[in-house]
């Protein structure tokens, strides 16, 4: 068994789901992959069995009743990677924004000490990697991080990133029932409840590129939960966690 686990939260990713868990294979590191499967109709749970007999024992799949929130199915993902003996838990889209070739790289920058979370980050040092947003996007995702940095005081360009690598140490320590979001908030509590934990996060800069296939699944309401969510992390007793 690989020391590292890769959670893929799905919701109608029929288009990429093969591609990704292919190309994630393909790498010279090992990595197991586990899909937190929210109930698609599109049927990305059944590509995901049928590569299961192709993949035992690497390929793992996690069904859930229906859209539960990114948070939860990370979460969950978590705490089915601490049921066993995964050293370093990523978290990664379906949809290639995320390309798999930076999970090597994710992965030295915890396993050689540089971090206890690394973060692929778009704007490390304030320099931008993305490509194919709408502008409007883009300035919203690049003031939200600068916003946070403002509010928290946590030093980290991006702090809504969704590309990251968890070593165990940082898991067990958390105590996933005091988890208060469950959108893109989520990114932002993970790593602030990080840092102030006592742990260390390095980021690694990557290019993000949106997605070709399927559907986004940001919204305003997740945009708004993330915006007013960041005071109430900032004002939080952390003496309770």
């Amino acid at each position: 068994m690989s020391d590292s686990l890769v959670i893929i939260p799905t919701y109608n990713e029929k288009e990429n789901i093969e591609k990704i868990i292919r190309k994630v294979f393909s790498l010279a590191k090992e990595f197991n992959i586990l899909i937190v499967e929210d109930n698609s109709p599109d049927g990305t749970a059944d590509i995901v069995k049928r590569l299961m007999e192709e993949f035992p024992n690497k390929l793992f799949i996690k069904e859930r009743k229906g859209k539960l929130g990114l948070g939860t199915a990370y979460l969950d993902g978590f705490r089915w990677a601490l049921e066993r003996d995964y050293q370093y838990v990523f978290e990664m889209d379906a949809d290639f924004s995320h390309n798999p070739d930076d999970l090597e790289r994710l992965y030295e920058a915890c396993s050689s000490g540089r971090g206890d979370v690394a973060v692929g980050s778009r704007y490390v040092d304030g320099k931008i990697s993305v490509v194919n947003w709408p502008i409007m996007r883009l300035l919203m995702s690049y003031y939200a991080s600068a916003y946070v940095r403002f509010v928290t005081g946590m030093k980290v360009y991006d702090a809504t990133a969704g590309f990251v690598c968890y070593t165990r140490r940082v898991l067990e320590k958390m105590n996933f029932d005091k988890v208060q979001f469950i959108g893109y908030a989520f990114q932002i509590e993970m790593k602030y409840t990080a840092t102030k934990l006592g742990f260390k996060i390095a980021e690694v800069p990557i290019i993000f590129t949106d997605r070709v296939l399927g559907t986004s699944k940001m919204s305003m309401k997740i945009f708004k939960e993330a915006f007013f969510g960041v005071f109430s992390l900032r004002f939080r007793n952390w003496k309770k966690y």
